[in-house]
């Protein structure tokens, strides 16, 4: 179910939701140096790896909540929010592949999932659309994964609290990996569309 905004949107770039979008973009190499450095030599920082993660999380939800308050939606927003979404994915799934923490093949499969997006964004574009919005059930699997990447760092250690993690973790990695799919199915289920109804025309 594609998700309608109906509020206006402004070109303007200088807005507090683009801005945490922003900050969001620049944590990202952080991130992604603090969660490898025990791989070439430096000490182990997954604190510090997981507060950035947390505050990204955080930053993700005001940036949105924040722009349908103050009637910020930008042209810039609708770019930066999802761009940072899987910037941070991305980062998390090559630093924890890196430690084999997460399985090859659930990496191969949220990228191959990621892949067949951008050939449905290019189809788009050939015909003239602008990338599909986020709709609800991408969003969902999104904060299923962001969920899962830092407990799944946690569960990299020993204990009681590494066992915990290491379930609600994999549970939450099972759903989003579900749902990213699902969603992404939906995305070509709707360029299909777009791109039959633009050909009829013709």
């Amino acid at each position: 179910m594609e998700v309608q905004e109906t509020r206006v949107q402004t070109d303007r770039v200088l807005t507090i939701p683009n801005i945490l979008s922003m900050a969001r973009l620049v944590g990202v190499p952080v991130f992604l140096w603090l969660i490898l450095r025990p791989e070439f030599g430096g000490p182990k920082s997954d604190g510090w790896a997981l507060l950035v993660l947390a505050l990204s999380g955080v930053s993700d939800y005001l940036d949105g909540k924040l722009a349908r308050r103050w009637n910020q939606i930008s042209s810039l927003g609708r770019l930066l929010d999802p761009a940072a979404d899987r910037l941070y994915i991305l980062s998390t799934l090559v630093g924890l592949t890196w430690r084999e923490i997460l399985p090859v093949w659930l990496t191969a499969a949220l990228l191959a999932r990621e892949l067949m997006l951008l050939v449905m964004v290019g189809i788009l574009r050939r015909h003239g659309y602008p990338p599909p919005q986020v709709n609800f059930l991408g969003k969902a699997a999104t904060f299923n994964l962001m969920y899962a990447f830092p407990l799944l760092l946690l569960s990299d250690g020993s204990g009681w609290l590494a066992d915990l993690a290491a379930i609600f973790g994999w549970a939450f990695a099972g759903w989003g990996t579900t749902l990213y799919w699902w969603a992404g199915i939906l995305y070509v289920v709707q360029v299909r569309r777009l791109v039959k109804a633009d050909s009829a025309a013709d």
